[in-house]
């Protein structure tokens, strides 16, 4: 099975993302490039709340990793001047956890909760009223003579990010004022952040090769920062240190992303499907059986990107490649599909 961290298109964070998004992360919304709708509206309700003089409703941001959610909530809250506090859904494992976050924070700060679909149904239940009505409950005691005290909070914040929407109860999705579904970047978009990354890290990046990265980057900002990185390294150590497009091709190649930013596995996933089910329907465990990885990498990680490209289909009875799969890979179809 491979190590997904490990591979140069992966949009979950790696370690060595951490300090280079830090760098890289914008700092206001002039500065975010893509996803207009949401940078409209943002900068409508946070102007209203400015001029009210309240901190802004409680936000949720959902997408695929990598698109941007993390800097999102920081650009809100240099806009508004405000503090983030940055925490994660399984790292809140106990009320006391919570509350302690809670009590420390200060009024118009803002709570930046990732990965908000992890956390426990407990944990939940108190954030309702701390979200509702800016108080925290408290339980002391046991037994028969306990008693609850509430404490009141100042006006804060959550922003809330999550790959999976669908896990969040409804009672915790409904209380959250604004919602922001982040999509895929067009690749103009990807290019513009590209150039603006190798600005930022001193890097000379010509059109051409920008294009290139842009093509490979899945349409992700995550890894279109990281190709970039990639590349530059293979410069620097197989040539003078310039990116150009030659260069740019063969590192690509030693990295196995194709034109269309598909690696190994997302061709490995074809391949199966094309000739060992001879094009599909086939179940999804079947899928991963057969390709060695885990069900949940498969569904949550290649298919999508692999759906957008409009090279598999999802049916009721199993996952299906297109013509356009077909084509890409060089493939010819023959014979009538297996039905698994």
């Amino acid at each position: 099975m491979t190590d997904l961290k490990e591979s140069p298109i992966a949009p979950e964070e790696a370690a060595d993302d951490k300090t280079l998004d830090v760098t890289l992360r914008p700092k206001n919304i002039s500065e975010f490039i893509g996803q207009e709708n949401i940078k409209n509206n943002l900068r409508i309700f946070i102007s209203a709340a400015q001029k009210r003089n309240e901190p802004v409703e409680h936000v949720l941001l959902y997408g695929p990793p990598g698109l941007g959610k993390t800097t999102l909530a920081h650009v809100i809250g240099n806009e508004l001047g405000a503090n983030v506090r940055v925490t994660s859904g399984p790292a809140i494992e106990k009320s006391g956890d919570l509350a302690a976050i809670l009590t420390n924070l200060g009024k118009g700060d803002i709570l930046f909760i990732d990965e908000i679909h992890r956390l426990n149904k407990t944990i939940e239940e108190i954030l309702y009223p701390a979200m509702e009505d800016y108080a925290l409950d408290i339980i002391i005691g046991k037994g028969p003579s306990a008693r609850t005290l509430r404490l009141d909070l100042p006006h804060f914040t959550i922003i809330g990010a999550t790959t999976k929407i669908s896990l969040l109860s409804a009672p915790l999705r409904d209380r959250f004022g604004m919602t922001y579904h982040l999509d895929f970047y067009n690749n103009s978009d990807i290019k513009k952040i590209i150039e603006r990354s190798a600005k930022i890290l001193n890097i000379k990046l010509p059109s051409e090769p920008a294009d290139e990265i842009a093509k490979r980057s899945r349409r992700t900002p995550r890894v279109a920062n990281r190709l970039l990185k990639r590349v530059r390294d293979y410069c620097q150590v197989e040539g003078d240190g310039d990116i150009n497009i030659g260069y740019c091709q063969q590192a690509f190649k030693l990295l196995e992303v194709d034109e269309l930013g598909l690696d190994w596995v997302d061709r490995k996933i074809l391949e199966v499907i094309i000739d060992k089910f001879g094009g599909g329907p086939v179940g999804l465990s079947a899928i991963a059986a057969s390709t060695a990885e885990d069900i949940a990498t498969v569904e949550e990680v290649y298919e999508p990107y692999l759906m957008q490209l409009g090279f598999l289909d999802r049916t009721p009875r199993g996952r299906v490649a297109t013509d356009t799969a077909y084509k890409h890979l060089g493939k010819k179809r023959s014979g009538q599909a297996k039905i698994v």
